[in-house]
């Protein structure tokens, strides 16, 4: 049967057509017959409790210079469609939060959220890896530049990064006894450098492997693809990040990566984490991506895959 998807993600003129995993999505949506509909942040409200969204009907193509078209937005019932698409990009910021908010009335009423609302506020991508401390290196979490600063020491090389980032942004690498560790604690903590300081920071032991790859692991349903996109730095860059310029290489699956997913895949089924990327460098879980992992364009190109397939053969097979 036809389904209504809807889909809230960010501006659709801006993507990057070949590598982005939300028009995947929608390609393979439409490829099945499924109608689509289209919102942004802007686009959702409460009437008297009941979820409304404004919907713009789509139609995609895989084209790099035209690939949507977008009919006239009206004001729907949420309830009256079959799925909704959460693939709005971080930061999990107050309005993120109040989105998925509208997305719970929807879902209650038995629409299908991808993710679940509820997981996608409770679960942090970066600290939701903490929940694994078989799967993880040697991490602290602080707003106290003392502890941070101690922790940098004990282990000789750090990464730090905010818990709201995505893309490699505001990311350090730091060196005990590095002049500039101070103003990376201050840029990241917000102030706070004789204290506490405003923001979490996370700190991370760095790992040499980076130099192979951060890979990305898709799951659908706790189950692993058997490939993974490892993004690898380039020149003098530590990040692997492809926003960052790294170099997206496909690789099967060690078997460190497949444990690391056993690990990890209960408690998304269990969470409702329908479509979640792991982010995995040498032995080391590092990341756990629930608000609009990417790099299915990619892994589909290198290997013949058709991983938005996988997610909507999931969909499509959950009870009326």
């Amino acid at each position: 049967m036809p389904l209504s998807v809807a889909v809230l993600m960010d501006p659709i003129s801006t993507i990057k057509v070949a590598k982005d995993t939300s028009f995947a999505m929608l390609l393979e949506a439409q490829r099945r017959g499924h109608a689509l509909y289209y919102m942004e942040q802007g686009d959702l409200a409460l009437r008297d409790g009941a979820p409304f969204a404004r919907l713009a009907p789509l139609t995609v193509r895989d084209e790099p210079a035209d690939w949507y078209t977008l009919g006239e937005r009206h004001w729907h019932d949420l309830r009256d469609m079959d799925v909704v698409l959460m693939r709005k990009d971080p930061p999990v910021d107050a309005q993120f939060v109040y989105d998925t908010m509208v997305l719970d009335a929807a879902q209650r009423s038995g629409v299908q959220v991808v993710n679940n609302p509820q997981a996608l506020r409770d679960c942090n991508e970066k600290l939701f890896a903490l929940q694994f401390p078989q799967c993880i290196a040697p991490t602290l979490v602080s707003r106290d530049a003392s502890e941070l600063r101690r922790f940098v020491t004990e282990h000789g090389e750090v990464v730090l990064k905010p818990l709201d980032g995505m893309g490699g942004r505001g990311i350090f690498r730091v060196k005990a006894g590095d002049s500039n560790l101070n103003s990376m604690l201050e840029t990241l903590l917000a102030g706070g450098m004789h204290g506490e300081g405003r923001h979490f920071t996370i700190a991370q032991k760095f790992i040499p492997a980076i130099s192979a790859g951060d890979k990305r692991i898709l799951l659908v349903d706790g189950e692993p693809v058997p490939y993974a996109l490892a993004r690898i730095p380039q020149g003098d860059e530590f990040r692997g990040n492809l926003a960052a310029g790294g170099r997206g290489e496909g690789v099967p699956l060690s078997e460190r990566d497949r444990w690391i997913a056993a690990q990890v895949g209960p408690e998304l089924r269990r969470r409702g984490l329908r479509f979640v990327g792991l982010d995995v460098i040498g032995d080391y879980l590092t990341e756990i991506n629930v608000t609009s992992p990417t790099c299915v364009r990619e892994l589909d190109a290198q290997f013949g895959l058709n991983i938005a397939g996988l997610l909507f053969d999931a969909i499509e097979n959950v009870p009326a």
